[in-house]
């Protein structure tokens, strides 16, 4: 598998595969990684004759006093998964290359949909998301582009300024890929000590009780206190959110009948866990 760095060098690459006719699928990642990750490479290489996936840790997705600093940086091992795994190319650029000398001025912002949940606790967090990617899919202009169900909110976010912007790349949602008791996999699962790892699938098993719930007739503000009550006994530090929205708009009231999805965040340790059902 090569390994580029550069803009020039990668779309070089994508060039000759195009001009052979192949067909190519991007997996945009920050590194660590998972089983998760490795799934959307090999779903990609159903659907697609050359796989490209990126580590770039975003440093504008990131707010004050977060893990950017800490964020696990694993690019030998997370290279050779990736070989594995089967992809072809690692585009791993450094922030330079991606944002220029002076950082860049402009952002990609999706207002509404990126303003809530994940958007309301980490302001800023969606803007720096919307902008990476927005780059990531013009350099590369793949075909298609995978992202985990695991991020259901940024997956929604990705899809509607791909929409908006015009921009000819398929976005495929792949299902969130968990650990065998339902945790879900996360590069920051890595920053649980082992009674905070026992205590994490939790999370998954209170939300799929809370979507149960719900579509027996419970009520989403009833649900919603009962499932962070349940998450703060249960050994959880802090929940900001356990919320039961549209599952087509994130933005519009859970109706029963309708399809839905369970978002929910917690801080466990030193980790802040996110995840969904429907």
């Amino acid at each position: 598998m090569q390994i580029v760095r550069t803009i020039a060098d990668m779309r070089a690459v994508v060039a000759d595969w195009r001009g052979a006719g192949l067909k190519v699928g991007l997996v945009p990642t920050m590194g660590a990684l998972h089983e998760g990750h490795l799934t959307l490479v090999r779903t990609a290489l159903e659907k697609c004759d050359r796989v490209i996936a990126t580590i770039f840790v975003n440093p504008k997705q990131f707010g004050v006093n977060e893990d950017f600093g800490t964020y696990p940086r694993t690019e030998k091992e997370d290279a050779a998964k990736l070989e594995s795994a089967g992809g072809h190319l690692l585009f791993a650029p450094d922030v330079d290359e991606m944002y220029g000398k002076d950082g860049g001025v402009t952002k990609v912002s999706v207002a509404g949909l990126g303003d809530i949940l994940e958007g309301r606790f980490r302001p800023g967090f969606f803007d720096g998301v919307a902008t990476v990617v927005t780059k990531l899919l013009l350099q590369v202009l793949p075909d298609y582009a995978f992202f985990g169900e695991k991020d259901y909110q940024q997956l929604n976010v990705i899809k509607r300024f791909a929409a908006d912007l015009n921009i000819p790349v398929i976005i495929e949602g792949v299902a969130t890929v968990r650990e065998p008791d339902g945790l879900a996999m996360s590069s920051r699962n890595a920053y649980l000590l082992d009674e905070e790892r026992a205590i994490a699938p939790t999370l998954y098993r209170t939300i799929s009780e809370v979507s149960e719930r719900f579509k027996v007739g419970g009520k989403a503000e009833a649900l919603s206190k009962w499932a962070a009550q349940q998450l703060l006994d249960a050994g959880f530090q802090k929940v900001d959110y356990v919320a039961i929205c549209h599952g087509d708009d994130l933005t519009s009231e859970a109706k029963k009948g309708e399809p839905i999805r369970v978002l929910a965040a917690a801080f466990l340790g030193k980790a802040r866990l996110i995840d969904n059902v429907d």
